[in-house]
């Protein structure tokens, strides 16, 4: 049989009607579709990698107990984690594209464990900005969320808001797992089995990622979910780099790329680069013990879960602008209440901002990725890198300037109100994003 009998009976068999229960022969139970065997690694993945980035915030006391240093050098080092983390995702996005998603992944979960092994043997300022700020910047950078919008986009035509919103929802899980455990192994053994423990956890990772991770649905001799037809695995695309300033070049001609790329600075100012960051440390200055501060975090991420969830659902089905308006307005309102709630015992007041601003932390991804898909199309998951390196931007600023404020002022209270009025002209931002209509795409319906 040649090599194109084989894709045609491949695709035969995928998208052939099941036979009507009045048929002869015994009836096969339908198997759920690869697509969501190749998601749950991605998910999965994603839990692992996200042990490293429930770190650095409860590495700057006791750092600066050890070593001395000021609250504003662990927070560069923060920093430049963060910038990084955004600023490789559009190369990662396009390397998928020329070397697979599976190789890219396992580099990066790689160079993650690389970074958080030197980490535990270091003694200088500047080796913390090499090892976590640089190699566990880079490596997280590669598996950012677009990884989740590349596997999205390749694998799913229905339900891709839902699956982004899923995926999302694994660096909240992998919080809410890893946190209170890194927290307890930070106060209880000090902050080296902690980096040791996040070190183990990308290698633990790195064999799902190659023995069941696919870079295609082509690959799996399958159609997309959802997709009526089936497509074939495109050519290796060379000139990765130049492919994704290219890209960049072209979206930046627009204001909707730098609206969208604005308000997700502020988004990304005003969770990773603040609450990650500051709200352990914040919550200890007001005499709440960290393992319980690091505690309430997790718990954040366990709403964040649901919240995303639900807005790859509602992103399905409502305007996305409309959504991200919401989502960042709710989230400056309760940023604003949340110096006023900071004390020594936790209470039904913090345990409601905990709820409500846990429900908002990354809901707004999927409205983003799919604004990126409306109006960028092919390029949508290197133009949301691009994105999402203003989003980390705007977190590195933040873990630095609030670190600096801590020193000079003796206290967070002016992060949180900065960013809390900043969410408000997210919210404006989002609206002005014009809409772009797209025909609709053939959809298949799909175990």
């Amino acid at each position: 049989m040649t090599q194109t009998s084989r894709t045609s009976a491949t695709v035969a068999a995928t998208t052939a009607p099941a036979p009507p229960a009045g048929g002869a022969g015994p009836r096969r139970r339908a198997r759920p579709h690869r697509a969501w065997t190749v998601a749950a690694v991605t998910f999965v993945t994603i839990v692992g990698s996200a042990a490293f980035a429930s770190l650095p915030g409860l590495l700057i006391d006791p750092l600066h107990s050890e070593f001395g240093w000021s609250r504003a050098t662990i927070g560069f080092a923060v920093s430049v984690n963060l910038a990084l983390y955004g600023l490789t995702a559009p190369f990662a996005a396009a390397l998928m594209d020329r070397f697979g998603i599976r190789r890219v992944v396992a580099c990066a979960l790689l160079t993650i464990a690389l970074g958080a092994g030197l980490t535990i043997s270091m003694t200088q300022a500047w080796q913390l900005v090499l090892c976590w700020g640089v190699l566990v910047g880079l490596g997280s950078g590669s598996m950012a969320l677009a990884f989740a919008a590349t596997v999205a986009n390749r694998w799913f035509v229905a339900r891709r808001g839902l699956v982004t919103g899923i995926l999302t929802a694994g660096g909240a899980a992998g919080q809410l797992v890893f946190l209170p455990l890194l927290s307890w192994i930070t106060e209880h053994h000090g902050w080296r089995p902690a980096a040791a423990t996040v070190c183990l956890a990308a290698l633990a990772v790195v064999p799902f990622v190659w023995l069941l991770l696919r870079d295609h649905p082509a690959d799996a001799g399958v159609a997309p979910y959802g997709a009526a037809e089936f497509v074939p695995k495109p050519a290796p695309v060379t000139g990765a780099a130049g492919r994704a300033l290219r890209a960049l070049l072209h979206a930046a001609r627009g204001g909707t790329f730098w609206l969208l790329a604005g308000s997700f600075a502020i988004c990304g100012a005003s969770t990773n680069g603040l609450v990650k960051t500051d709200f352990v440390p914040a919550a200890h200055d007001h005499g709440l013990p960290v393992t319980t501060a690091a505690s309430l975090l997790a718990v954040i991420g366990m709403f964040d879960i649901a919240g995303t969830v639900a807005s790859g659902w509602l992103t399905d089905r409502l305007s996305p602008r409309r959504l991200l308006a919401i989502y960042y307005g709710l989230r400056g309102l309760s940023l604003m209440f949340l110096p006023m709630l900071f004390s020594d015992t936790i209470h039904p007041s913090m345990v409601l901002f905990i709820v409500f601003y846990g429900l908002d932390w990354v809901a707004t991804v999927p409205p983003t990725v799919a604004l990126c898909r409306e109006h960028y199309g092919e390029n949508s998951a290197i133009v949301f890198g691009w994105v999402l390196a203003a989003h980390q931007i705007g977190a590195a600023l933040v873990a630095y300037l609030g670190g600096v404020a801590r020193d000079a002022l003796g206290s967070y209270d002016v992060v949180w109100y900065t960013s809390g009025a900043l969410c408000a002209v997210a919210a404006l931002m989002s609206l002005v994003v014009r809409h772009r209509p797209v025909a609709a795409p053939v959809v298949a319906v799909t175990v």
